[in-house]
């Protein structure tokens, strides 16, 4: 576990079909935290598994029976001197046919799903057209943030 300045991230990677480099991931959820204007020390956890599992959470949190690309689990409460802001859930495996099918790399797609579902932890939805509008004209703005920062190949489109 990382701490960004008093938040921490912590990146599990429990699937292992696929090398990911987690750094980027726990950039990608603090420039989330940075960008969102969050300054109370938060935590966050991001969980890498495979179609199989996130297919299981879906099945059992929302009822749908099917692979999904990103779950977010919120939660609120102190933990520590930190509040917990919730748990990131990325299929790998799904992640890797999203990449191809966009044309860039599986840790590109990675950092968006990151940044994507900590977004949803932050209370952003995606389920209409103008709440959807609204979630990607954040994520590009916090991509563009790390592109400028560090990844140039950070996608800049979800």
């Amino acid at each position: 576990m990382r701490r960004g300045g008093r938040s921490a991230v912590a990146v599990r990677n429990a699937q292992r079909a696929r090398p990911v480099d987690v750094r980027d991931l726990r950039r990608a959820v603090q420039a989330t935290l940075r960008e969102e204007g969050i300054e109370e020390p938060v935590e966050v956890s991001v969980i890498l598994v495979d179609d199989t599992a996130i297919r299981a959470l879906n099945r059992a949190y929302l009822g749908r029976d099917e692979p999904t690309d990103v779950l977010a689990f919120p939660q609120s409460g102190p933990h520590g001197d930190r509040r917990l802001l919730g748990d990131v859930v990325i299929s790998v495996e799904r992640a890797a046919v999203q990449a191809r099918a966009a044309g860039w790399s599986l840790q590109d797609e990675l950092v968006l799903l990151a940044v994507h579902g900590t977004l949803h932890l932050l209370g952003y939805e995606d389920e209409t057209s103008s709440d959807r509008a609204r979630m990607w004209k954040r994520q590009r703005v916090i991509l563009e943030a790390l592109r400028s920062r560090r990844r140039p190949r950070t996608p800049s489109v979800p």
